[in-house]
């Protein structure tokens, strides 16, 4: 029958589960294998989808590593790897969703991926911005910056908010709301190139390059010499350290990530949590996941702001699954300027 012929299904393939240290190329391969375009005979409530945009995620990292008792699961040697993406569905045999439907949520590192619980995706229903930007601004990356800022630091009007890898894909988005709030806004990241796209593309108020300051505690008194209300953590380690000691009274600090931890097998300490006693601070990891309820209400606020250019994102592009393992690699060595993704499709 016609649409039920063989296609070619690229895959990028996990090879090494890489616990410690940098994960390499090697660790994954791209392998071909075939798929016919339609669900399975007697698969109910399923899709299958073609991949268009894959997103490259900083929290993938620890799912290259063989895990116990962790929030996600390891990918799994010899499968291919999957994460957040936009898709187009080529079949259905579930009610919610028809052929040409776009959607975004976990989909497989390939070019095409038979979903059989699509429950957990998102119908795209705003298809007049670029779709690229579900698979950040108007997917996880932005749900992540709106639910870390707005729920868990409480942020109010004037007050002084530090956000570091603060050009990624969450980072510039907590800038820019943080902005739009009227606070005074300060990021970090790790080149003159991603500084300079802080203060003049972002509006961050200040900005500077951790890679060329010996003595995090003293910049972050010379960028807060107030001190700091609202710290949206993405980095760990040494940079908590300083940001402790440069806390204000009640100031609150909301852990989304802690990317300089997660190749090392020997954690950093922190040295200075006697500071959220007397300055008595609110320190809170939150998973976006339990924020996904509130997606309907953040559309409504940021579509509005992005075709009004209040909003703007800036997004690295890699073109072809080929190119997937290295722009993953990527992002832990800074590779990246702004949302990573990687291209599969045009169409």
């Amino acid at each position: 029958m016609a649409g039920e012929e063989s296609v070619r299904n690229k895959q990028v393939v996990l090879k090494n589960h890489v616990d410690a240290g940098l994960p390499k190329e090697s660790d994954m391969e791209i392998k071909e294998s075939s798929i016919r375009l339609k669900v399975p005979e007697g698969t109910k409530d399923a899709i299958l989808v073609k991949n268009l945009y894959l997103s490259c995620d900083p929290y993938m990292r620890n799912r290259l590593k063989k895990l116990q008792g962790s929030y996600v699961a390891s990918f799994q040697i010899g499968s291919p790897i999957n994460g957040y993406g936009v898709a187009k569905v080529v079949d259905s045999t579930h009610s919610g969703y028809k052929k040409g439907d776009l959607i975004w949520g976990i989909t497989g590192w390939e070019e095409y991926t038979l979903i059989t619980a699509p429950d957990t995706l998102f119908k795209i229903q705003h298809t007049d911005v670029p779709l690229t930007y579900y698979t950040g601004l108007l997917g996880m990356a932005g749900m992540t910056a709106y639910a870390g800022f707005y729920e868990i630091c409480s942020p109010k009007k004037g007050e002084y908010v530090y956000v570091s890898a603060a050009s990624g894909a969450v980072g510039q988005l907590v800038g820019q709301f943080a902005k739009l709030l009227g606070c005074y806004v300060v990021g970090s990241a790790g080149s003159k190139e991603k500084v300079d796209l802080l203060k003049n593309k972002f509006g961050f108020d200040a900005a500077f390059n951790y890679k060329e300051e010996p003595d995090l505690d003293a910049a972050l008194k010379r960028c807060f010499p107030e001190g700091i209300d609202i710290y949206f953590e993405n980095v760990g380690g040494k940079m908590l350290d300083a940001v402790l000691a440069n806390m204000r009274v009640h100031g609150r600090i909301a852990a989304c990530g802690m990317i300089s931890q997660y190749n090392k097998e020997q954690l950093d300490a922190v040295h200075n949590l006697i500071y959220i006693i007397p300055k008595r601070i609110r320190m809170q990891g939150f998973l976006v996941t339990d924020f996904y309820h509130l997606y309907p209400k953040y559309l409504e606020t940021i579509i509005p702001h992005i075709k009004e250019g209040k909003i703007t994102y800036v997004e690295d592009k890699a073109e072809g699954l080929e190119s997937a393992p290295a722009a993953l690699i990527g992002l832990f060595t800074g590779r990246n300027v702004g949302k990573q993704l990687v291209v599969v499709s045009h169409d």
